[in-house]
């Protein structure tokens, strides 16, 4: 049968990247370090230093999985390889769609792989702390912030992230002005540093009677959720400290005390909030931990000058500044103005579907950042 012929052909293109990734994974390496680990873990003091033999632990559990991982798609390719030749023997036609099943999961698992090569960064395994802020706009950006953060969340759900609520700030009419929200999975911070910058929204608007063509911004702020101690002075007199009541998505009380805490750092501007916790000494000290590591990137971006390989490129929340344009009316397009990336598949996106985007950016990170002549237009 022809699809079998088809199926032998894509398995074969695959042949080689598989055999890449594993020379890229320097599996054999891996397996010394586990091994050292290990020994060092059964060391009966191993223990006494609880944020040195966390992060030997966490290390040791990354090396294994990608071990795992990558002996597992070995694995399907061979179980793929075997299907497709039964099904050529037999001529059985009812393999068909179960080798179809078969070689898009492989594919989607070596393309997550492959990528997942490119986060290198000193941070890029950590936990991400994501801040969405409505641009100019009142309503319009307010409901345009409350659809990207509906695409995060998605986005999340579909990699098994979980996510927790830290602040949020609904819009007066509709949407939301801000919403802060840790997201907890492997890489998280890896993956969506992408995320930085300022989205563009082009469409009609829905609350606009006349129906006229709107343009909305919303900034993205990302920072990995540093949980150690960072060596950051931050004085008290530097800080101005809110409480407010704590509230989620749509109104709904969490606490009906004033536990929720907002810092503002004077010096810098920088203000961070979390609502998250049950008590106002928990909140302040999140809060705290937030701001610290904000400070602490701010300082390291200052000092290798390289701010858009960290944090991304967030600027004002204004025209021509944004990093992705989103274009839904006249006609429909996504496009990414640092590496190029486009589809006009915009519902998938909003969605969530925005991996694309990410490994195209890692891709053009990779490759040094080279410059793109994008127009600022429609």
């Amino acid at each position: 049968m022809i699809e079998f012929d088809q199926f032998k052909y894509e398995l074969s293109g695959k042949k080689e990247p598989l055999k890449q990734l594993g020379a890229s994974l320097d599996l054999d390496n891996k397996q010394k370090r586990i091994m050292e680990l290990d020994r060092m873990m059964e060391e009966p003091d191993f223990w006494k230093d609880p944020d040195k033999a966390n992060k030997l632990s966490t290390e040791a559990k990354h090396l294994k999985d990608d071990i795992k991982n990558f002996r597992e798609l070995e694995r399907e390719y061979d179980d793929i390889e075997a299907m497709i030749e039964m099904g050529e023997e037999e001529d059985e036609a009812s393999l068909v769609p179960e080798i179809r099943d078969m070689l898009s999961s492989f594919s989607e698992k070596l393309e997550s792989m492959s990528t997942q090569l490119l986060l290198s960064g000193e941070y890029d395994n950590m936990n991400a702390i994501l801040r969405l802020n409505a641009g100019a706009g009142g309503t319009e950006s307010n409901d345009w912030a409350q659809m990207l953060y509906r695409m995060y969340t998605r986005w999340a759900e579909r990699h098994g992230f979980q996510l927790k609520l830290l602040d949020y700030l609904e819009g007066d009419e509709a949407g939301i002005k801000s919403v802060t929200v840790e997201v907890d999975g492997p890489y998280a911070y890896g993956y969506l540093r992408s995320e930085s910058g300022i989205h563009r929204l082009v469409r009609i608007s829905p609350f606009n009677a006349q129906g006229k063509r709107q343009t909305s911004f919303v900034s993205c702020d990302v920072m990995p959720d540093i949980e150690t101690d960072i060596d950051i002075e931050v004085r008290d007199d530097e800080i101005k400290m809110e409480v407010f009541r704590s509230s989620g998505a749509g109104g709904q009380h969490i606490n009906k005390t004033s536990s929720a805490v907002r810092l503002i750092h004077i010096p810098t501007g920088i203000v961070v909030a979390c609502q998250e916790e049950r008590s106002q000494i928990q909140n302040r000290n999140k809060a705290m931990q937030m701001l610290k590591a904000r400070l602490y990137m701010k300082e390291k971006a200052e000092q290798e000058a390289l701010l858009s390989g960290i944090r991304g490129e967030v600027k004002d929340n204004g025209w021509g500044s944004q990093i992705r344009s989103y274009v839904l009316q006249p006609y429909r397009m996504v496009k990414d103005l640092r590496s190029g990336e486009e589809t006009g598949n915009t519902d998938a996106v909003l969605d969530g579907d925005i991996d694309r985007f990410i490994t195209a950016y890692l891709k053009w990170m990779q490759l040094g950042c080279p410059d793109r002549k994008v127009q600022g237009g429609d």
